[in-house]
């Protein structure tokens, strides 16, 4: 069912009449003018999964950007990332809040074949990894503490040493992660791989990516993640928002590192839709991702606002978590252990940094990781990671947005990447904020998957 009745738009109608006046009087036909800002669908449907990281959506409804747009939007949460996937290709969801590997990977063809798109990142950070309490109590003694508290960032080589011993006494070590083209997989998979555990390979005869593994990796939905874990299914998981702090809060688990410490900046999630929607809907679609522009501006624009985007996220028709467990991170702080609360300004990014801008290098670093781990079978060229990249990201989408809200004076040019010499071209240049060290360099793909240690090299099958 739907979370929300869609709006009719007053304020729409009073805009369109203004631009038809304004027309007539400057001498232009006002069905041309009206022709020309013209949107092509105004009731919209969108898809989200309950995690914080929606709210770029649940904002532009709730402050009435989308409206401001001339759009009546529906939004809609759904069970999964499959059945959010499915009904955005079959045309029930006109949108969504989706993985930032989902749109790669249906394209490719990884699970889901279909041509999806998308032209607006929707945030950086977001995630974190937990461990049950009966892990933590073996691995706690490992780590170095200082002032009586555990060092932070936790690497996975002390995990190793846990692994290595329920391994000798025949026990698998499991753990959940949301999606195969999730970044949480990778994120997940990257944090293993670089305390020397194996996280397992995707074959074609075995798709459950467990090929090799130290560490048995499955598929839970991200609400579903503490109920699992305490069950005892899982012993650990990755995970974005609220349902890391949810472990500590219902004491059944503790986080050891969030993603921000794996990768600093990393992307998380984007807008996606199909191809088709998008070649149909071009002014529909300049006209979402402004009010999502919009949205994220708010978002980081105060602390007020983020305490009011916790009192939105925490109604029952968007995440439905208590706004204590919700506002532990997106606020500025994150706890680990219990009464372990330090601060992570950047643990939730929606417009700093330019977060919301589809990068090409964003794009291939994902990309590389499904070549990493065998979701790409075969090697590939440079130039291929860098078609694809064009082919999932529509910068030139972003940039008509962001003009208009320059123009109408509702942003700066400083705001965003446009005269920026160094990410112009699509590419934040080479990153080395990984936990590993590793530097990541978008236009040599190939180049960096051939640095790790553990995982396919360029020309490697499994």
């Amino acid at each position: 069912m739907s979370s929300q009745f869609p709006r009719t738009s007053r304020r729409r109608l009073l805009s369109q009449a203004g631009a038809l006046i304004g027309s007539a009087a400057v001498g232009l036909p006002a069905a041309q003018a009206q022709k020309a800002a013209r949107l092509e669908k105004e009731a919209l449907k969108f898809g989200f999964i309950k995690l914080t990281d929606c709210a770029p959506l649940v904002v532009a409804y709730e402050k009435h950007f989308f409206e401001d747009e001339g759009l009546n939007v529906t939004l809609e949460a759904q069970a999964n990332w499959k059945v959010l996937l499915d009904r955005v290709i079959d045309g029930q969801l006109d949108g969504a809040h989706m993985l930032a590997g989902q749109p790669l990977g249906a394209t490719i063809g990884f699970g889901t074949k279909a041509d999806i798109v998308t032209a607006f990142s929707m945030d950086l950070n977001g995630n974190a990894i937990t461990v049950s309490n009966a892990v933590w109590k073996e691995l706690k003694p490992l780590l170095p503490t200082e002032g009586g508290r555990v060092v932070h960032p936790i690497k996975a080589d002390a995990l190793k040493k846990v692994v290595d011993k329920w391994k000798s006494q025949g026990k698998p070590f499991k753990m959940g992660m949301v999606f195969p083209v999730s970044t949480h997989n990778y994120e997940l998979r990257y944090w293993l791989a670089a305390g020397g555990l194996h996280p397992g390979f995707y074959t074609s005869s075995d798709i459950s990516g467990t090929k090799g593994a130290d560490v048995l990796l499955s598929v839970t939905p991200p609400p579903q993640m503490p109920s699992t874990m305490e069950a005892g299914t899982i012993n650990g998981y990755c995970v974005g928002e609220p349902w890391n702090q949810q472990a500590v809060f219902k004491g059944i688990g503790v986080p050891v590192i969030t993603d921000h410490q794996i990768w600093k900046n990393n992307p998380e999630k984007v807008f996606g839709v199909t191809k088709g929607w998008a070649d149909k809907n071009p002014n529909t679609h300049v006209a979402v991702v402004k009010a999502l522009i919009r949205a994220c501006m708010w978002l980081d624009q105060s602390m007020a606002n983020r305490i009011a985007a916790v009192k939105m996220l925490a109604m029952p028709n968007y995440v439905g978590a208590d706004e204590e467990v919700i506002a532990n991170s997106m606020t500025g702080s994150f706890e680990f252990e219990k009464g372990d609360k330090r601060p992570a300004p950047d643990f939730n990014v929606f417009f700093r940094h330019f977060a919301t801008y589809p990068f090409y290098s964003d794009a291939i670093w994902t990309l590389t990781q499904m070549r990493r781990w065998g979701q790409i079978t075969e090697t590939q060229p440079d130039s291929w990671y860098m078609a694809t990249a064009k082919k999932v990201y529509l910068p030139q989408i972003y940039l008509q947005a962001a003009q208009a809200l320059i123009k109408e004076g509702k942003a700066k040019e400083t705001d965003f990447p446009i005269k920026d010499s160094k990410l112009a071209d699509g590419f934040k240049g080479p990153q080395g904020d990984f936990i590993d060290g590793i530097v990541y360099d978008g236009r040599k793909p190939n180049e960096y998957l051939g640095k790790f240690k553990i995982g396919l090299k360029p020309a490697d099958a499994v």
